[in-house]
C-alpha cells in the first residue's frame, strides 16, 4: 500500500522512516518532506502543502491512508476535509485539535473534567494580566493561547521577566493572533515527562515513554525551544506511574472529549510534571507526536508501524500490542546558528554518516540545493543513539554528532542527564 505523511520536520522523517520498513508498504510519500527524506530512496517528497490539493493527490495516487505530523494542518481542519471526501487519515479533527491549538480551551477543559493541572487565568488585557502577575508573584508561567511553534511559553523566574513576557505577547503582538490572549498559570516544580498515546476514537494504545529537553543550553538553562533532544524510556514513569497517568489524565481526557461531543482520534501527547511526592499534573496537551520525542520512540519501536496505523484508522487499536527494543534511545538535536530567535539558513552540512543498528540521523531543517545538503530551519538534525543504558546510548549519539559539521551548529551535551541519575 501507499502512505502519505504530511509535514517536513524530524518527527515526519522518523515516522516515514519507520513506515517504510513495513513489507506491506510500497511507497511513503512525504509532503513536503526535507533534505533527509529526499535522500532516502524509500521515500518520495511531494511539493504540495495545500490540504485540498493533498486530498486530490491521495485520490490520484491511490494512497491507502494519511498520517499528519505537525499541529498547524490539524488545527486548520485537514482531518475534517479528508474525512468529508471519504479518505482514511489519522489525526484529530479541527474541534479535537483545540486541546493544542488553544491553551485557554485546554485549561478550561481540564478544569471542567477534573484533570490535574496548574491553577490558571486567561487574559487579553495587558493591565489585568500585569495585576494578576503582581498578585501571584514569581516564578510564574506565561503562555500564548495559540500555536507558537513551541516558543510561546515563558517560565518567568522573576517578576521583571513575567511582566516583560506579558508585554511581549499582548502589547508587542510578538505571536500575532496566537498571542492575542495569554494564559498565566502557577509554576509547577518537579520532573517533566512526555506521555504519548494513540487513540482510535474508543481505544487507547500507549507508546513508549520519553523525556524532552526544552531549554537551549546544558543543565536546562537558556531560552525555551521546540526541544533540544529527548530520550526513551523515561525512568520517572514507573509502571505504577504509568497506570496512574492513564487513570487520572489520559482516560478522563478521551472520555471528557466524548462527553463534550468531540470524538478524539489521533496521537494525544500529555506533557507531564511529576512533583517530589510523585503526583503527575498536566502541563499541556499536544494533538500529535512530539518532536524530538518521536525520533527516539520510533527508533525503539519493533512492531510494524503501518499495521498499527491501519488499526488506528479502523478503530481496532484494542487488538494491538506493541513490541519495543529493550535498549535506551537518546536523540540529540543539532540546531542552526541563531536558534531559537533567528535561525540562519543556507549553511552547508557535511559528514552525516550512514545509518547503523546503533545510530540513526533524522533530518528536520534541511534541504537539498543542487545536490548539496544545507540548513533550512532552526532544528536541523536529530541524531539518535541506541544502547543498553542511557550512558551507552549517549555515547553512540555524541560520537555521531561530532562527525557532523555545519557552521554555527548548536547542541546540548547533556541529553538524558536525568536518566543517568
Amino acid at each position: 500500500m501507499k502512505i502519505l505523511v504530511v509535514g517536513s520536520g524530524g518527527r515526519e522523517h522518523a515516522l516515514s522512516w519507520k513506515l517504510a520498513q513495513s513489507e506491506r508498504v510500497q511507497t511513503v510519500f512525504v509532503a513536503p518532506g526535507n533534505g533527509g527524506t529526499a535522500l532516502d530512496d524509500r521515500l518520495v517528497n511531494v511539493e504540495i502543502t495545500d490540504p485540498a490539493a493533498l486530498a486530490d493527490f491521495v485520490v490520484a495516487e491511490g494512497v491507502a491512508l494519511t498520517l499528519v505530523g505537525p499541529e498547524a494542518p490539524l488545527a486548520a481542519g485537514i482531518v475534517n476535509l479528508f474525512r468529508a471526501r471519504g479518505l482514511k487519515i489519522f489525526g484529530p479533527t479541527k474541534e479535537a485539535a483545540q486541546l493544542e491549538s488553544s491553551k485557554d480551551f485546554a485549561k478550561a477543559f481540564m478544569q471542567r473534567h477534573g484533570i490535574p493541572t496548574a491553577k490558571y487565568q486567561s487574559f487579553s488585557d495587558a493591565a489585568a494580566a500585569h495585576a494578576y502577575v503582581d498578585a501571584n508573584g514569581a516564578p510564574i508561567v506565561i503562555k500564548a493561547d495559540g500555536l507558537a511553534a513551541g516558543k510561546g511559553v515563558v517560565v518567568a523566574m522573576t517578576l521583571d521577566e513575567a511582566h516583560a513576557a506579558v508585554d511581549h505577547m499582548l502589547s508587542d503582538n510578538a505571536f500575532g493572533d496566537a498571542g492575542a490572549r495569554i494564559v498565566i498559570e502557577e509554576f509547577l516544580a518537579g520532573e517533566e515527562a512526555s506521555f504519548i498515546v494513540m487513540c482510535d476514537g474508543k481505544n487507547v494504545l500507549a507508546l513508549a515513554t520519553s523525556q524532552d529537553h526544552k531549554r537551549l543550553k546544558d543543565a536546562d538553562e537558556g531560552p525555551n525551544t521546540g526541544g533540544m533532544g529527548a530520550y526513551s524510556p523515561a525512568p520517572i514513569v514507573t509502571p505504577s506511574m504509568h497506570a496512574r497517568v492513564m487513570r487520572e489524565i489520559i482516560n478522563p481526557t478521551i472520555q471528557g472529549m466524548a462527553k463534550d461531543g468531540i470524538v478524539f482520534t489521533g496521537f494525544l501527547y500529555a506533557g507531564l510534571m511529576i512533583d517530589a511526592e510523585g503526583n503527575p499534573r498536566t502541563l499541556e496537551f499536544n494533538c500529535r507526536m512530539g518532536d524530538p520525542e518521536t525520533q527516539p520512540i520510533m527508533a525503539r519501536l519493533k512492531s510494524d508501524f503501518a499495521t498499527v496505523l491501519e488499526h488506528a484508522c479502523n478503530g481496532t487499536l484494542d487488538t494491538v500490542e506493541l513490541e519495543w527494543d529493550r535498549r535506551t534511545a537518546v536523540g540529540v538535536v543539532m540546531a542552526a546558528a541563531g536558534y531559537p530567535d533567528s535561525p540562519r539558513k543556507g549553511d552547508i552540512i557535511d559528514g552525516v554518516p550512514a545509518e547503523t543498528a546503533e545510530c540513526i540521523t533524522f533530518h528536520a531543517g534541511t534541504q537539498l540545493v543542487g545536490g548539496t545538503l544545507q540548513t533550512s530551519g532552526g532544528r536541523v538534525l536529530c541524531v539518535v543513539g541506541l544502547g543498553d543504558s542511557v550512558k551507552m546510548a549517549q555515547k553512540q549519539a555524541y560520537e555521531t554528532v561530532e562527525k557532523i559539521h555545519f557552521n554555527g551548529a548548536q547542541y546540548r551535551r547533556d541529553i538524558g542527564w536525568r536518566g543517568l541519575k
